[in-house]
């Protein structure tokens, strides 16, 4: 049988006084005596064997104080991967113009002849995964420095937290790492003893041309729980304690905690309801469909992008954000819509880190939908940038990249909640499913059940985003979650069903399971404009409405596809939480079921579900069921049914 760990195939150590030999060999006295206060021995050999494969010409251990943080800064600055801007604090980078996003076609997970993996990624088999790691990866960081962290994947002390290691020669990705990520240094040998497992992400940029980005890969090893990324910087491609181990988080609830434990693609929001009460609300959406601005829309903010869930000893789901920070796309981020980040990037006081911005020549970062006046010439991701500037095939070049991101601690918002820092996690009531739907879906809706709230998930249809290199088309997108699921889908469906229709959730502790959608444009209901038919703030709407559906507050009307808001309700919370008038005529374009266009949608996942292996005939009744109540409703009232004949149905 194949060796699994390949770092010490390729590396050779393979024990720790080995480990030690190559670290004297590498680190001076003052990281010497850093990595000598770490005890655990499989990752001092993890990490010896990233050296001897990369070959680098020394190793900085950050142990996440200060002095180290600020060297990972300076070392960013010095080599050119970052550059100081106007705002104090503030810094740019700028990924190659042909690698603004994930690299899907290049990223691969790690398989043996026989194992199954999800069908919508791509598989290597272990050997020929071995040979293209050894080739490119053998002295990779010559020249360069590797720097070594120790992170926490979630608040330290929490059941559902992952302890990992990150190392890179990328300065920008480290210098990433330490806002987004908990360096745990002092509390790593705990974490892991305590938790049974360690992550491992080794990385490097190589020598960062566009040439080189055909060799560009990203590794992920299951079975190892390492993953390995080259020739690439793009966050999402390089920083894999976010993307890389959540992945092997979702194996790891699927697989060994079914049933007890959940890793989702998901915001953590606070709402504030009646008389103080504070209800939790996760929500999972594609990359580039608003799951920041819908974490902002809250009144607690935890995370805009992941959670880790469990089933507490109470019979409550608990949520715990991953991440400590924001790696946020910016475009169309403005004072309207987001003013609680905004007033943070535009204002002094905060570390950011931009990329793929515009940047004027006086320092200042713009981007795309910001609201203000944009720069008729400046520096961006493709080189200078001037209005009207096109590319070579004509098209206008616009002054930001549309996955442009900002990436900001989570404690600098004025809206954050201590609570993200609890080992306990956040009691969760409310689960919300969305993506970029034009056409089809209400703007909310809630699932009578917790099996029919995870065939919601199942079913997100979303416009491809500018997260993904070379997507295009509207596609489905599994619980937002799809690309990050290891295994086949039906597995990690079984997985969704088992957990929200525990018996271990205690009765009144289940929490309500929605859709959001508000991507619905006016040219879907009737109009001639594709723009949004609604607002984006409109969304605290949607989610104080589902924290009183949550307590049983407000009334429903029922569909064959879940329940929906009466409109007095809507009404009422749009004049006291965003004063703004909600006419009973929009109310109608919104929720009015236009019934063809949602039977297309069932038959397309019905279709597509059944070419997968392991889907559980639950869907499949769910699904039909929904078609022939909506068959019926079109029979009655034809293929547009208002609200008004719902309530008299």
């Amino acid at each position: 049988m194949t060796e699994i760990d390949i770092a010490r195939i390729i590396g050779g150590i393979e024990t720790v006084d080995d480990a030690r030999k190559i670290f004297e060999e590498t680190m001076d006295a003052e990281n010497l005596a850093k990595i000598g206060r770490i005890k655990t021995e499989k990752a001092l050999v993890k990490i010896a064997n990233a050296i001897a494969m990369g070959r680098p010409d020394a190793v900085f251990i950050d142990s996440g104080s200060e002095d180290d943080r600020q060297w990972v800064r300076a070392h960013a600055l010095e080599k050119g991967e970052e550059e100081p801007l106007a705002m104090k604090g503030h810094t740019v980078h700028f990924d190659l113009k042909e690698e603004q996003g994930r690299i899907l076609d290049r990223t691969f997970y790690i398989a043996d002849p026989d194992e199954e993996i999800n069908s919508l990624a791509n598989k290597k088999l272990r050997d020929d995964a071995i040979e293209e790691i050894k080739k490119f990866m053998t002295g990779i960081m010559r020249g360069k420095t590797l720097i070594v962290g120790f992170y926490s994947r979630g608040p330290v002390g929490a059941p559902a937290s992952n302890p990992a290691i990150e190392a890179s020669t990328s300065a920008y990705v480290m210098h990433s790492a330490d806002i987004l990520f908990r360096n745990i240094f002092e509390h790593f040998d705990d974490e892991v003893a305590a938790r049974g497992h360690f992550f491992t992400n080794i990385h490097s940029e190589g020598k960062n041309r566009p040439e080189d980005l055909p060799n560009a890969r990203v590794f992920m090893d299951r079975k190892d729980r390492t993953t390995y990324s080259f020739n690439c910087t793009y966050a999402g491609n390089t920083l894999l304690l976010k993307k890389g181990n959540h992945r092997f988080a979702v194996d790891m609830a699927v697989y060994e905690r079914r049933g007890e434990q959940l890793s989702e693609h998901m915001f953590i929001t606070g709402i504030k309801g009646p008389g103080g009460r504070e209800t939790w609300c996760v929500g999972a959406a594609p990359s580039g469909c608003g799951k920041t601005s819908t974490a902002m829309a809250g009144d607690f903010f935890i995370g805009d992008d992941l959670a880790q869930m469990w089933i507490d000893g109470n019979g409550s789901v608990r949520a715990i954000n991953p991440e400590y920070g924001i790696f946020g796309i910016v475009e169309d981020v403005n004072m309207e819509g987001d003013p609680i980040l905004m007033e943070r990037l535009r204002n002094p006081g905060s570390e950011v880190i931009w990329s793929n911005v515009l940047v004027d020549d006086n320092g200042v970062p713009h981007w795309v939908g910001n609201g203000e006046p944009m720069p008729d010439r400046g520096r961006n991701f493709q080189g200078r940038w001037e209005k009207g500037m096109k590319d070579e095939n004509g098209k206008e070049i616009p002054p930001s990249h549309p996955n442009a991101r900002c990436t900001i601690a989570c404690s600098e918002l004025s809206n954050y909640s201590a609570k993200a820092e609890d080992p306990a996690g956040v009691e969760t009531r409310m689960v919300t499913y969305s993506g970029r739907d034009s056409d089809t879906m209400p703007p909310v809706w809630v699932a009578k059940d917790t099996d029919e709230g995870v065939v919601i998930g199942a079913c997100i249809v979303s416009a491809a985003t500018a997260t993904e290199v070379g997507a295009s088309g509207v596609r489905r997108a599994p619980w937002g979650n799809a690309p990050f699921i290891p295994g086949p889908l039906g597995d990690y469906m079984e997985a969704q069903f088992e957990f929200f229709g525990s018996d271990r959730i205690a009765p009144g502790k289940r929490p309500i399971m929605a859709g959001l959608n508000y991507f619905l444009t006016h040219e879907a209901r009737g109009g001639t404009s594709k723009k949004l038919l609604g607002e984006k703030r409109d969304v605290k709407v949607w989610l104080s409405w589902l924290e009183r559906m949550a307590h049983g507050d407000v009334s429903w009307l029922e569909t064959p596809i879940g329940r929906i808001p009466k409109y007095e309700d809507l009404k009422d919370l749009f004049a006291s939480i965003i004063d703004k008038p909600y006419p009973y005529e929009l109310y109608e374009k919104q929720f009015s079921l236009y019934v063809d266009n949602i039977i297309a949608r069932i038959d397309l996942q019905t279709e597509a579900y059944r070419k997968e292996a392991h889907i559980p005939e639950k869907l499949f009744t769910i699904l039909e069921r929904q078609k022939k109540g909506l068959e019926g409703l079109k029979a009655r009232f034809g293929a547009v049914v208002t609200p008004k004949q719902l309530e008299s149905k």
